[in-house]
C-alpha cells in the first residue's frame, strides 16, 4: 500500500471512529482526548474537564456509565434512556457485555472443553510464529510493549521466522493519525490491522477485526499463533487460528478482571468491584480461553497456580518469566550522581521508579517516604518516571505533605532515556499496594533496576517475592517491606542510602538474579510451548489454510 493511500485509509477510519464517540459518548471522547496530552499539560487539563463533566453520573448517559464504572450489568440491562445518547450509550455497552458471553470458538475438534495433548506432530524448530497484541512499540511503551519487543527480538534471533500484528483499529484510536500500515523495529514488523470503519454494533465490529485479523495470519502462514491478554486480543487469535486449522497459544500476562477491579479509588469500591457481574463475566472469559488454548504462557508461579485452579492443566502451561536484554548486564551505566547531571536532574540523592502511574503501583507510598525521611534531617528528593491517571493525585499529595520542589515527575520519556532515569535512583521502589492483581502478577521494573545495578526495595506480596528471590539462596536480592508500613520504607530506605556494605551486597545479589533472568536463557522455553501447542491433537489439522 502506498503512503498516500495509508493516510487516506487513516483518515477515513479516524473519521469514523470520532464521529461515532461524538454521537454515542461526547463526554468521553472529550475526557480520553484531554488524558492523551503530554504530561505536564494533561495534569492541568484532565481536572478541568473531570470538574466541568461533573461525576459523571448526572443524566441518563452519566448514571449507564457509572454503572459500568462500577460493574452493575444488571443496572445497563433495566434501563430505559428516552434521550438519544442515552440510548447510544446503553447499546454499546450492552455490546461490550455480549463480547464476554460464554463461546464455543476454543473448543477444539473433539468437542472437550479443554483440549488434550500427546498425538499430534510437531513442526521442526524453529517454527514461524505469529504474534496477536493489544499494543506495540513504537507507539505505546509500558511493561506489556517492552516485554513483548524483547520476546520478538530474541526470538527472531534464534532464527524463529516472527510476525505481528496489533489489535483492530490500533495506533489510530490512541491518536496517531500518520501511524504506517507496518512499523519495523529492531527488524521485527508490527503490522496495523485497519478497518474500513468503527461500527456502532459491537458484533459487526468484532467480526471486521476478526475477519482482518484471518487475512493477515493466513498471509503469513505459522506454524503457530501467540496471543496475549486480554480477552479481546485472545478471542481474535482464538477466531484466526480455529479459522485457518492453527494451533494457538495464550500467554496470561496479567488478570484483567483484577486489574480492573484495582482501578477503584477506595477499598470499599474495590471491594464492591470484585463481587459484579462485570468482574464475574471478565473472569469467566479469562478462563475460557484459558482452557480453550492449545497452551498456554504465563509470568509467575504464583499465575501457573491461579490458572490450575481455574481448570488448566499444568503440563499445558509453561511459566516464562520477565526478563532483560543480556547486553543490560554489560551496559557502562552511570552512577547515580553521573546520571542526574546528564538529565538535569537535581544533585539530591533520588528514590522513585519508572512505571504506570496507576492507583495499585502505590506510588504514594515512594512520596511519603521521602516526605518521612526530610523530616528525620535526610536530604532526598522523589523521582517518578510514566504517566497515567493517578498523576494529578499524586502532584498534590506531594504539595500536600510539603515536598513538591522535590518532587520530579516528567511523565513519559523514550525507552532509552528511561533508562537513565532508572540510573538516576540511588534506591529503586517498587510499593505495589496489597491487591489481589499485585499478589499474582510479576512486575519487570525489579528485574531491569538489578541489571543496571540499583538497589530495590519492595511491597512484601507473594508475586514480589517470587520475582525477587535470591539466587541458590544467597544475599537478599531486595528488601521486602509490608506495603502500609511508611516507617519500615523508610527504615529500609535510609540503610541502602547510609549503609555502603548493605548496599554493595544486595546489588550483587540482584545482579545474579537479573543474570538468570535474560531472554537469551529464557527464549528456548517459548520453543517448547510453540511444540506443545503444535503435538496437542486438537489443531484442527483438517482444516485448510
Amino acid at each position: 500500500m502506498s503512503r498516500a493511500a495509508e493516510l487516506a485509509r487513516n483518515l477515513r477510519f479516524t473519521a469514523s471512529f470520532a464521529l461515532g464517540a461524538l454521537a454515542t459518548d461526547p463526554a468521553w471522547l472529550v475526557l480520553q482526548a484531554s488524558r492523551r496530552l503530554p504530561a505536564r499539560a494533561s495534569a492541568v487539563v484532565v481536572p478541568r474537564v473531570e470538574r466541568l463533566l461533573g461525576d459523571g453520573t448526572s443524566g441518563p448517559a452519566g448514571r449507564l456509565r457509572a454503572a459500568w464504572a462500577a460493574g452493575d450489568v444488571a443496572a445497563i440491562r433495566a434501563a430505559t434512556p428516552t434521550g438519544r445518547t442515552g440510548r447510544r450509550v446503553r447499546a454499546s455497552l450492552l455490546g461490550q457485555v455480549a463480547s464476554l458471553a460464554p463461546s464455543d470458538g476454543g473448543t477444539p475438534a473433539g468437542g472437550t472443553g479443554t483440549p488434550p495433548r500427546g498425538t499430534g506432530e510437531a513442526p521442526a524448530a524453529p517454527v514461524t510464529v505469529h504474534h496477536h497484541l493489544t499494543n506495540s512499540l513504537p507507539h505505546t511503551q509500558s511493561g506489556y510493549t517492552l516485554r513483548t519487543h524483547a520476546i520478538l527480538t530474541a526470538q527472531h534471533a534464534t532464527g524463529h521466522h516472527v510476525t505481528a500484528t496489533t489489535r483492530a483499529g490500533y495506533p489510530l484510536t490512541i491518536g496517531a493519525v500518520t501511524a504506517r500500515g507496518t512499523d519495523v523495529v529492531d527488524g521485527v514488523p508490527y503490522t496495523r490491522l485497519i478497518p474500513r470503519s468503527l461500527p456502532a454494533d459491537h458484533a459487526r465490529r468484532a467480526a471486521d477485526a476478526d475477519a482482518l485479523l484471518v487475512d493477515a495470519v493466513r498471509d503469513a502462514r505459522p506454524d503457530v499463533v501467540h496471543a496475549t491478554t486480554p480477552w479481546t486480543t485472545g478471542a481474535a487469535a482464538r477466531h484466526a487460528a480455529r479459522t485457518l486449522g492453527l494451533p494457538w497459544v495464550y500467554e496470561v500476562r496479567g488478570l484483567p478482571e483484577e486489574t480492573w477491579a484495582a482501578s477503584h479509588a477506595t477499598a470499599e469500591a474495590r471491594e464492591a468491584a470484585t463481587r459484579s457481574e462485570r468482574y464475574a463475566l471478565i473472569r469467566a472469559k479469562e478462563t475460557e480461553l484459558a482452557r480453550a488454548a492449545d497452551h498456554v504462557v504465563t509470568l509467575s508461579a504464583t499465575m501457573a497456580d491461579e490458572l490450575t485452579d481455574r481448570g488448566v492443566p499444568a503440563d499445558r502451561i509453561t511459566v516464562v518469566p520477565n526478563a532483560v536484554d543480556a547486553a543490560l548486564l554489560d551496559t557502562d551505566v552511570p552512577d547515580p550522581a553521573e546520571a542526574r547531571e546528564r538529565l538535569g536532574l537535581p544533585a539530591r540523592p533520588l528514590l522513585g521508579t519508572v512505571t504506570s502511574v496507576v492507583g495499585y503501583e502505590g506510588i504514594d507510598t515512594i512520596l511519603r517516604t521521602v516526605a518521612r525521611l526530610r523530616g528525620e534531617g535526610v536530604d532526598v528528593g522523589a523521582l517518578v518516571v510514566g504517566d497515567g491517571v493517578a498523576r494529578p493525585g499524586l502532584l498534590r499529595l506531594a504539595a500536600d505533605l510539603g515536598i513538591a520542589e522535590q518532587v520530579v515527575m516528567p511523565g513519559r520519556v523514550p525507552r532509552d532515556v528511561a533508562r537513565t532515569y532508572l540510573a538516576a535512583l540511588d534506591v529503586v521502589l517498587v510499593p505495589r499496594r496489597p491487591d489481589r492483581v499485585t499478589r499474582l502478577v510479576t512486575p519487570l521494573k525489579p528485574v531491569e533496576a538489578m541489571a543496571l545495578g540499583r538497589p530495590v526495595v519492595a511491597s512484601d506480596l507473594p508475586a514480589l517475592r517470587e520475582v525477587c528471590s535470591p539466587v541458590d539462596g544467597g544475599a537478599p536480592a531486595a528488601l521486602l517491606v509490608a506495603p502500609d508500613d511508611d516507617a519500615a520504607w523508610a527504615s529500609a530506605v535510609g540503610r541502602l542510602l547510609h549503609d555502603g556494605g548493605a548496599r554493595a551486597a544486595q546489588v550483587a545479589a540482584g545482579r545474579a538474579v537479573a543474570a538468570e533472568r535474560t531472554w537469551t536463557r529464557l527464549v528456548a522455553r517459548y520453543g517448547s510451548a510453540y511444540a506443545a501447542a503444535c503435538a496437542a491433537p486438537s489443531n484442527g489439522k483438517d482444516v485448510a489454510r
